[in-house]
C-alpha cells in the first residue's frame, strides 16, 4: 500500500486534500504549480503540482507494469476492494462537496448531490463486478464450442472535465478499475482537487500502487498527445468538447486506440401543446439552470408550441427572476458564478450577440458586480430559429426559447443540429410521447423530466456528441474486449462403460 507519509497537501475547511502527481502509489510536488481559483471570489485557494508530458509517461510506465497482476484479480477480491472503498467515500462526503463548491462554485447542494449520484456510480460497478459473464454454445457445425468470455482493454487514460468533477472521476475510474483496468487520470485544470480527493480515497482503501495514476498539468494538449502517441495506451476516455475530442480521435487512429467520447450537446427542450406547463417550468429551471448552465446535457434551446408559449414564458421568466445567485456555502443560493472570468466575457458576448441578432431580453443579461466571476439568470425569446447561432452549446445561465407551430416543426427544429447528446420531451399523451421521443435523433431523450442521470441508465450520445456510453450495463463494457475461444471436443469421449 502506498505511504501516505509527507505527501504534499493542502487543508480546505478542515479537509486535507492532496496536491501532487499520484505516479506509482507515491505523491509527488513538482517544482512548477497550477493556482486553483474560488470562482465565486476569485481567491486562490490552492496549488497543484503541474506535471509534464515526462510525468504522465512515468504514470503510463506504472499503469502499464501494474496492469499484468491488476487483470488477474478475482472478481471477488476485485469487488470486496471497491465496497471498501465505497464506504469510505461514504465516509468523507461532506470533504467531497465542500471541495466541489470551492473550486468550481457550485452551490452546496448541488455539490451533495453530485456527490451522491458518483458514489451510487460507484457502488453500481461495484456490484458489476462478479456479474461479468460470458456465454457458451455449441458450435453450428458441432464438434466444437463458442466460448465467449471478456478480458481488460487494458491501460486507459481518463480525461475529465471541470463542470462534474466527482461524477466523472467516479464514472470514468469506477467502470475501468471495476473492468480490471489500470488508469491514468488527467484533470480537469480549474478543478483538480476533486479528482485528487477521490484518488486518494482510492489508495487509502488499498487500490495497489500503479493501478489509479492522476496527473495535473498547464499543458493538456502536451500531456494527451504523449500519452496517446505511446502504442502501449490501449483505451481512452474522454468528457469535454467536440473539437477537444476530434484531435484525440484523431490521435486514437494512429495506434488504433479504444475510444470513448462523451462531447458537445444542443439539447432541445419542447413543449407541447398537451404537456403540464407547471411541470415543464419545474423542469426547465433545473436543466437550464443546474451548475449555472454549465452542463452538456443543459436545456440548450427550449422550443415552445405557440398553444403554450405564452403561458411558459411567463412563468418561466418569474421563476428565473427569483433566483438568488450567490456564493454556494450560501443556503439561499440557487445559481453559482460561471467557472472563470473568461467564461463570463464569452458568456457577455454570446448575449450581445443574440441581442443584435433580433433576441427579446426578459430577464438578467448582464454580469453581477463584485467579487467572483458571476452572471445573472438569463432568459431570451427568438423571432425565429433561422440564425446559425440557433445551434451553438450556450454552457452559460442563458435560456433561449423559441416557438413553432406543430408537433412537426419541434421534431424538425430539434433534430436541426450535428450534436445528438440529450433531448427532453413534455407531453400529457403517452403515444405522442413514444412517437416524438422515437424521432429524436438523440442517444438519450427525458420525458417529463429534466434530468436522466442515473447509475443503472446507458449515458451518451450520437452523431457529433460522441462515442459510447458510461453507466449501466454498457458502462463496464466500455473496458472491456470480448474474446472468442473455438474449442474442439470429442463429442463421444467418455460415454463408454
Amino acid at each position: 500500500m502506498p505511504a501516505l507519509i509527507d505527501r504534499p497537501a493542502t487543508t480546505l475547511r478542515g479537509h486535507v486534500v492532496p496536491t501532487g502527481l499520484l505516479i506509482d502509489g507515491e505523491w509527488r510536488a513538482t517544482d512548477a504549480t497550477i493556482a486553483v481559483t474560488n470562482p465565486a471570489d476569485g481567491e486562490v485557494i490552492a496549488h497543484v503540482s503541474d506535471g509534464t508530458p515526462a510525468h504522465a509517461l512515468e504514470a503510463l510506465d506504472a499503469a502499464t507494469r501494474a496492469s499484468a497482476q491488476w487483470r488477474e484479480w478475482s472478481p471477488r477480491a476485485r469487488a470486496d476492494l471497491f465496497h471498501a472503498a465505497h464506504r469510505l467515500l461514504m465516509d468523507r462526503a461532506d470533504a467531497f462537496a465542500d471541495v466541489m463548491v470551492l473550486e468550481s462554485g457550485k452551490p452546496r447542494s448541488e455539490a451533495a448531490s453530485e456527490f451522491a449520484l458518483s458514489a451510487g456510480f460507484f457502488l453500481w460497478y461495484t456490484e458489476q463486478i462478479a456479474h461479468l459473464h460470458g456465454t457458451y454454445q455449441e458450435g453450428s457445425r458441432g464438434g466444437y464450442r463458442v466460448i465467449e468470455t471478456h478480458q481488460p482493454v487494458g491501460p486507459s487514460f481518463l480525461v475529465t472535465p471541470w463542470n462534474f468533477p466527482m461524477l466523472m472521476s467516479a464514472r470514468k475510474a469506477g467502470a475501468a478499475l471495476a473492468a480490471g483496468c489500470t488508469v491514468i487520470m488527467k484533470s480537469a485544470r480549474e478543478t483538480p482537487l476533486t479528482a485528487a480527493l477521490f484518488v486518494d480515497t482510492l489508495v487509502e482503501a488499498g487500490f495497489p500502487a500503479g493501478v489509479v495514476n492522476l496527473v495535473h498539468t498547464s499543458t493538456s494538449a502536451a500531456v494527451s498527445s504523449a500519452v496517446m502517441a505511446d502504442e502501449r495506451l490501449r483505451k481512452v476516455s474522454f468528457t469535454g468538447s467536440t473539437g477537444v475530442g476530434t484531435t484525440l480521435l484523431g490521435q486514437a487512429a494512429q495506434n488504433i486506440v479504444n475510444s470513448s467520447m462523451e462531447l458537445g450537446g444542443d439539447g432541445p427542450f419542447i413543449v407541447l401543446d398537451d404537456a403540464d406547463v407547471d411541470l415543464a417550468v419545474d423542469e426547465a429551471i433545473v436543466c437550464k439552470f443546474r451548475n449555472a448552465g454549465q452542463a452538456c446535457v443543459a436545456a440548450n434551446r427550449i422550443i415552445l408550441h405557440e398553444a403554450i408559449a405564452d403561458e411558459f414564458t411567463e412563468k418561466f421568466v418569474a421563476r428565473t427572476r427569483a433566483l438568488k445567485v450567490g456564493d454556494g456555502f450560501d443556503p439561499e443560493s440557487i445559481v453559482g458564478p460561471v467557472i472563470t472570468a473568461k467564461q463570463r466575457e464569452r458568456v457577455i458576448g454570446l448575449v450581445a450577440s443574440f441581442q443584435q441578432a433580433g433576441a427579446t431580453l426578459h430577464v438578467g443579461g448582464h454580469p453581477i458586480d463584485g467579487p467572483g466571476f458571476f452572471y445573472e439568470p438569463t432568459v431570451l425569446t427568438f423571432p425565429n430559429h433561422d440564425h446559425e447561432f440557433c445551434n451553438e452549446e450556450l454552457f452559460a445561465p442563458v435560456a433561449a426559447l423559441y416557438r413553432v407551430a406543430s408537433v412537426a416543426e419541434a421534431i424538425a427544429f430539434g433534430n436541426d443540429t450535428h450534436y445528438g447528446l440529450s433531448a427532453y420531451l413534455f407531453t400529457r399523451d403517452l403515444s405522442r410521447a413514444v412517437a416524438v421521443a422515437e424521432r429524436l435523433d438523440f442517444g438519450m431523450v427525458g420525458v417529463n423530466r429534466g434530468v436522466m442521470a442515473d447509475p443503472a441508465a446507458p449515458f451518451g450520445g450520437i452523431k457529433a456528441s460522441g462515442l459510447g456510453r458510461e453507466g449501466g450495463h454498457d458502462g463496464v463494457h466500455e473496458f472491456l474486449e470480448r474474446k472468442y475461444i473455438a474449442l474442439t471436443i470429442d463429442e463421444t469421449a467418455g460415454l463408454e462403460g
